[in-house]
Parts: C-alpha cells; sequence; structure tokens
C-alpha cells in the first residue's frame, strides 16, 4: 500500500467488484438515456484501434505490489488490441525514470505508472504528457495533475474510516471498549491517513477508546514483533486494526503464540490468507478492509480507452473522468466468497 503504497498477487475475476466495477462491467456499446450518451463512442471487448500502453510498476517485493504486476499483465493480455510494454519495474527513483523515458521514447500511445515515489517522479510524467502520451497514475500520485491525464488508486483515509466503523458497530454496546492499532510506516502519508480515518470513526463511539499504536513496516517480521510488544504492553483490550495483510501473517503468528483470542482482528488490503482466515472463523480475524490491487486491471482499461480516444460506458460523458477513487469495502465471513477470487499472496 505504500508509497510504497498497496500492494499483491491476484487471478483477475468477476469478483473484483471493488477495484474496477465501473470500469470492468463496460463491456457493451449499446446505450440507454439521452442523446448525449447514445451518441458516445465507449470502450468495449471489441477489438478497435490497436493501442501500445507501456507499464512502469513496481518492484515486485511485496505481495500487494506483485499483484498490481499481475493484474495488469492480465488485464493486457484480455484485449486483441493492446499490446503491453512492460518494464522489468523498480523502486529506484533514478532507474524508474529511465525505464520510463524509454518508454517514451519508444513513443508509446499511452503510459501507466505507479511510482516509486509520486513526488520523484512527476518531471518524467510531465515529460510524457508533453510528448502526447497520456499518462494513466495508479495509486501513488505525482505533484501535478499537469503530469497525468487520470489518476486511478485506493483510499487510504476511507481504509481507516470503514475499519473503524466497523470495530464500533461490533463494540457498541460494550461500556469501555478499548481499541488498539498496528499501523504501517509512520512516514508515509498513506499511513498517517489511514489512522486519521480510523480515529475519526471512532469518534461516533463514545465508548471505545484507542488505548495503544505501534507502527510496522509493512512486512511480516516487522509485523511480529510490534504486535508482539502490544500484547506484552496490553493485557486487556477488546479489538485490533492491523493497516495491512502482509505484516498481519506476522501479527497473527504473535497472538497464537501469546495463545491470546480475546478479541477481535481487523485486517487491511485483502490477502488471500486473510480471506481464507476470515472464511474459516476460527481464529481472532473477522474482517479485512481492501485497497484493492485490482485497480491496475483498470488501468489498463483505461489507458485503452484513452488510446482508442473512447469514454467509458455507462457514463454520458465522452471522456474517461480525471480521477476514480477506489472503495474499500469490509469484507467477513458474510461476503468473503465474492471477494477471495481478487486475493493475493
Amino acid at each position: 500500500m505504500p508509497e510504497f503504497t498497496s500492494r499483491r498477487g491476484l487471478l483477475f475475476g468477476t469478483a473484483a467488484v471493488s477495484a474496477g466495477a465501473l470500469l470492468v462491467g463496460c463491456t457493451s456499446n449499446e446505450t440507454k438515456g439521452d442523446p448525449a450518451a447514445a451518441d458516445q463512442p465507449a470502450a468495449d471487448d471489441k477489438p478497435g484501434k490497436a493501442v501500445t500502453i507501456g507499464f512502469a510498476g513496481p518492484q515486485a517485493d511485496h505481495g500487494w505490489l506483485n499483484a498490481i504486476n499481475q493484474n495488469a499483465k492480465s488485464r493486457a493480455e484480455r484485449y486483441e488490441d493492446v499490446t503491453l510494454e512492460i518494464t522489468e519495474g523498480s523502486n529506484d527513483t533514478a532507474q524508474q525514470i529511465g525505464q520510463i523515458e524509454t518508454l517514451i521514447n519508444k513513443k508509446v500511445d499511452v503510459l501507466v505508472v505507479l511510482p516509486a515515489d509520486g513526488k520523484a517522479l512527476t518531471q518524467v510524467g510531465l515529460k510524457a504528457m508533453r510528448a502526447g502520451i497520456p499518462v494513466v497514475n495508479l495509486d501513488r500520485i505525482f505533484n501535478s495533475p499537469q503530469a497525468y491525464r487520470c489518476w486511478i488508486g485506493g483510499d487510504n483515509y476511507g481504509m481507516g474510516l470503514n475499519a473503524g466503523h466497523y470495530i464500533g458497530e461490533k463494540l457498541k454496546d460494550k461500556g469501555d471498549a478499548r481499541v488498539i492499532e498496528l499501523a504501517g510506516l509512520d512516514n508515509l502519508e498513506l499511513t498517517k491517513q489511514r489512522t486519521k480515518g480510523f480515529d475519526d470513526a471512532l469518534k461516533n463511539y463514545p465508548n471505545i477508546k484507542k488505548v495503544a499504536r505501534q507502527a510496522a513496516e509493512f512486512t511480516v517480521e516487522s509485523g511480529q514483533a510490534k504486535m508482539a510488544q502490544l500484547l506484552q504492553a496490553q493485557s486487556n483490550f477488546d479489538a485490533l486494526w492491523n493497516h495491512d495483510d502482509d505484516q498481519g501473517v506476522g501479527a497473527l503468528r504473535a497472538i497464537e503464540q501469546a495463545g491470546r483470542d480475546d478479541f477481535l482482528m481487523v485486517g487491511g488490503a485483502g490477502a488471500l490468507s486473510a480471506f481464507q482466515a476470515i472464511k474459516k472463523d476460527d481464529g481472532v480475524l473477522k474482517a479485512t478492509v481492501l485497497y484493492p490491487p485490482t485497480m491496475a486491471a483498470s488501468a489498463i482499461d483505461l489507458a485503452r480507452a484513452l488510446g482508442q480516444a473512447k469514454g467509458v460506458s455507462g457514463l454520458a460523458e465522452f471522456e474517461i473522468p480525471s480521477s476514480l477513487t477506489l472503495y474499500s469495502a469490509v469484507v467477513d465471513k458474510d461476503n468473503v466468497d465474492q471477494y477471495m477470487a481478487t486475493g493475493f499472496k
């Protein structure tokens, strides 16, 4: 999820509701409604103008990041008219800039970029746009809106908000309820947004108090170490929100080692292991809040539509939107089957 944002690996299927419902479902040229919509050229699954899409993604050193890359590849393969020029992927800013400049020199039709550092890569985004190559900025946002034609990404504040409301509703009838938070990297803006959303949601539940917070590093090892510290310091609490399902694997190990089962846990992002644990329903993990890697598949849909000068079916506008913020759905045992195919490893 980070700026270094979010991450993970998936087979893009019909369950990818939260990431690309708007675009994934846009498979018909049939239009209904007012005359403007009837005249709109909309992208569909039928072969059209050939489009070469350059994709510059992250180094796949985290489950969610690997899923981003896999979603982009799988989605491009769906279209006969799309050629995907994909870079090796890098978390090194200078190297990624070089990779994007190579794609610009190849004169790709559209660029999809998930920058290692949005601020640092803004200039190369501007360079592409000035060269007449529209940029779909994926998740980690460039500093200037002039550096991209469309941004699509997750809702970090919404993750925290929905996690907080889920926990709040579970504990609303319990007096003096206590919750703790296992955050991600505190130097990332996304972590701050997730915490703010969580805290804002808890303000609706005066009976609930957040009594502890630890920041981990989005890794299994850090999740286990920081969770062990929290468990040692807090002998009694009712709920835990963990920002990231990858570090959640380590957190669950620490919880099992401590023999604790006296609270409920909510995760974040949508890992397959989290979905499986939620479905099994024999431990503390009861839900996870999505940060869907299927956004990369939707970015390919947007890039294809841009390359073919088409709009999005279902909208009256002739152009694709300038931004799309994905919804952070809560997945629990009641709806986990719907999302299972989107879980990343």
